[in-house]
């Protein structure tokens, strides 16, 4: 069964919540995302368990550094820019960033459906965030610097993730050791932003949560739909999360949504359709095989 894509959709579902679940507590948004990658990450490198010694390689730890990195350079990006603006370009720049990566490092060659169905769900990306109003800040240039930084980085990891599962490496080893070191990375960033939040009962649940289901679970799916699931396609996939999290603001919060930020949500879901939808006669991925009856391969 092909059931990669709906693995990789069920991880952007659990991304998309992480905005709303982070409103329960007052905590600096720095430090949450520290202390979500810090359980998350942990979570994930317990549950490998000595999988992720037997894989640790140079190039996993470099992307271990790359997702630790890509958390300061997302919010170094949205307090220079404003939420809108720094969501559309980190986001939005990542599947463009992982198809070409994908491409030049390793060859392989997104289709023109891809390229066209990704170009559809960027833009409607664009205008579901957009259509909030949100405001731009003073540093914009700065900004949009670092959310492109910050979406190569993704990309980055996204990759080296993919490579290493298509060659067999199990998928729950690769995320821990991409994971775990991050973690190690963000826990001076946890202390120097402060921690006291966490004593209250609201403040460990929300950042268990967070760590836990939008993290560790969500990276765990992520894996395993890379196992099936080209890279640049399951990054276009994942932009189904500012969709749910437009969908629970309008549910949970009360928001409401402007025509723009409707007609970009109806355009990403048709967009995210076309790309999950596999396309005829396509050929398998080298490795995909190798990779999904690998022993372990469910990282257990």
């Amino acid at each position: 069964m092909r059931n990669g894509p709906l693995a990789v959709v069920a991880a952007s579902v659990l991304w998309g919540t992480a905005g709303t679940a982070g409103l329960l507590v007052s905590a600096d948004s720095v430090a949450l995302a520290a202390a979500r990658l810090v359980i998350g990450g942990a979570a994930l490198a317990l549950f490998a368990g000595r999988g992720v010694l037997r894989v640790v390689s140079p190039g996993l730890v470099v992307a271990a550094v790359a997702v630790a990195a890509y958390q300061l350079c997302f919010f170094a990006a949205v307090g220079r820019t404003g939420v809108a603006i720094g969501t559309v370009v980190a986001i939005g720049s990542g599947p463009v960033f992982t198809g070409l990566l994908s491409w030049l490092l390793h060859g392989e060659r997104p289709s023109g459906r891809w390229a066209l169905a990704t170009t559809a769900a960027v833009s409607g990306c664009t205008a579901l965030i957009v259509g909030g109003g949100a405001q731009a800040g003073g540093q914009v240039v700065s900004g949009v610097l670092f959310a492109l930084l910050g979406g190569l980085l993704y990309a980055f990891y996204a990759v080296t993730a993919a490579r290493a599962i298509s060659a067999g490496v199990p998928s729950g080893a690769v995320m821990g050791v991409l994971f775990g070191g991050a973690a190690v990375i963000m826990l001076p960033v946890l202390a120097w932003r402060g921690g006291a939040w966490l004593a209250e009962p609201r403040g460990l649940l929300t950042a268990l949560y967070l760590g836990l289901a939008a993290t560790a679970l969500a990276y765990f799916l992520y894996g395993r739909g890379l196992r099936t699931t080209p890279v640049a396609t399951a990054a276009t996939l994942a932009l189904a999360e500012p969709a749910v999290a437009a969908l629970l603001g309008l549910a949970v919060l009360g928001e409401h949504l402007a025509p723009l930020s409707v007609a970009g949500l109806v355009l990403l879901a048709i967009s995210l359709v076309a790309v999950a939808v596999p396309e005829r006669g396509a050929a398998p991925r080298p490795g995909r095989e190798v990779a999904a009856a690998a022993p372990g391969g469910e990282g257990r």
